[in-house]
């Protein structure tokens, strides 16, 4: 084996055999190409568009709007699951039905405020 006085050998400068060649892969078997993760799968399926009954008329929506309007038409209903999930994503994404949570009266705030900490505190999770 012969060592080139210009083949420096050390950290950050593996000998030249031991090196990946050009196109080869350090991890041949990892995930292969094209396949997508979870995230954008279900990002994509939620953008699709379905037809639901509203009323007397046939409306296409994608399933996302189908599944807001499911939860907001259950938590108008009594359901108190659906209506607490409901307050949960509203205090997450800091909406409400003017899209500002600034314009919220004091006691709709205190209500909030108090659903949100009591909610932090169920799940273990603490965020701001």
């Amino acid at each position: 084996m012969t060592n080139n006085s210009d083949d420096k050998i050390g950290y950050g400068s593996p000998p030249k055999r031991t090196q990946f060649k050009p196109g080869q892969s350090g991890n041949p078997s990892g995930r292969p190409k094209g396949i997508r993760n979870f995230r954008t799968e279900l990002l994509d399926e939620l953008a699709e568009s379905i037809t639901i009954k509203e009323g007397d008329k046939d409306v296409t929506v994608s399933k996302q709007r189908a599944c807001i309007k499911t939860l907001v038409a259950a938590a108008i209903g009594g359901d108190t699951r659906a209506c607490g999930a409901l307050l949960g994503l509203c205090a997450k994404f800091r909406v409400d039905s003017e899209g500002d949570t600034e314009q919220l009266a004091a006691e709709d705030r205190d209500i909030l405020d108090s659903f949100t900490a009591r909610d932090r505190k169920r799940t273990g999770k603490c965020e701001d």
